[in-house]
């Protein structure tokens, strides 16, 4: 698996530059300000000068890694927000790019926005069936760091509605194909910003399927979903003494408890283990 980011991201309007600080200190793993649909089109040329201050902002935790959310690559927008990005003073670590169809919408991006000294994590933002049938040419493009699922998008364009039965064959596809190309993917934001036993269990759905995150859009959700994706305590002791009991063995079965461990829960431990950021490895109090 990649290490890049995966676990909560939240997501905030670019024109509303009071939100920002909150952004970065709400504990998710990636904050995004967004210059696509949260924004109206009346405001995107504020959007644009406003997220400038969005990676410039003090205090930034360093666990939290800042990106921008782009407007779709086929638009005139997406060409604005483009030439706009070339200048900002501090560069996003992270572009989602919505509407990603092709390897080439990744192509675009890249070419407008890498340089010399800095290449962003580019992550395909998959909503339309045209890039649930892509996904295998999609996924091998080399400019792609990972994916994200776009359900609101997704159901419009396929005439559903957003519960977990019309969605889940969109989501074990993007699930199967992330998964090949060694990359992250992670889900959709849950709309109903009330409803935290809803958000709960569609987390909880999501991570059992194979997701690595899920995206928030609002502070007050970000807890919920942290809890559900980033392992506990006792969960990275138990990956730790997998992982020291198959090294002692030098591999094939051990048994730790009650269980025996085979090779793929080993690896399984490893993965957790690999893609779990270090400050919260630590975080157990185990040395």
């Amino acid at each position: 698996m990649t290490n890049a980011p995966a676990g909560v991201w939240l997501i905030t309007p670019g024109h509303t530059p009071a939100r920002f600080t909150r952004a970065h200190t709400a504990g998710a793993d990636v904050a995004l300000v967004d210059l696509e649909d949260s924004v109206p089109v009346a405001a995107k040329p504020e959007a644009r000068t406003s997220a400038r201050g969005f990676f410039t902002q003090p205090d930034t935790p360093a666990s939290c890694t800042l990106g921008i959310r782009i407007n779709a690559p086929t638009t005139r927008e997406a060409v604005k927000d483009l030439a706009a990005l070339a200048d900002y003073p501090v560069p996003p670590a992270i572009v989602l790019i919505p509407k990603t169809e092709t390897p080439r919408d990744l192509e675009v991006v890249a070419a407008a926005l890498e340089s010399p000294g800095h290449r962003p994590l580019l992550y395909g933002l998959i909503e339309t069936p045209q890039a649930i049938q892509n996904l295998p040419e999609i996924v091998r493009s080399s400019h792609l760091s990972g994916l994200l699922f776009g359900t609101a998008d997704y159901a419009r364009s396929i005439g559903s509605s957003r519960a977990w039965e019309p969605m889940l064959y969109a989501r074990s596809a993007l699930v199967t194909h992330a998964a090949a190309a060694g990359i992250p993917v992670i889900d959709s934001p849950y709309f109903d910003l009330d409803d935290q036993d809803g958000l709960r269990t569609e987390s909880l759905r999501v991570r059992d399927l194979g997701f690595r995150g899920k995206s928030c859009v609002h502070p007050r959700q970000v807890a919920s979903v942290a809890a559900v994706f980033r392992p506990t305590p006792a969960q990275i002791a138990r990956a730790r003494a997998i992982v020291a009991a198959a090294e002692d063995a030098a591999g094939g079965i051990v048994r730790i408890g009650h269980q025996m461990i085979g090779p793929p829960m080993v690896q399984e431990a490893r993965d957790l283990l690999d893609r779990t950021p270090t400050h919260v490895i630590t975080a157990d109090g185990a040395p």
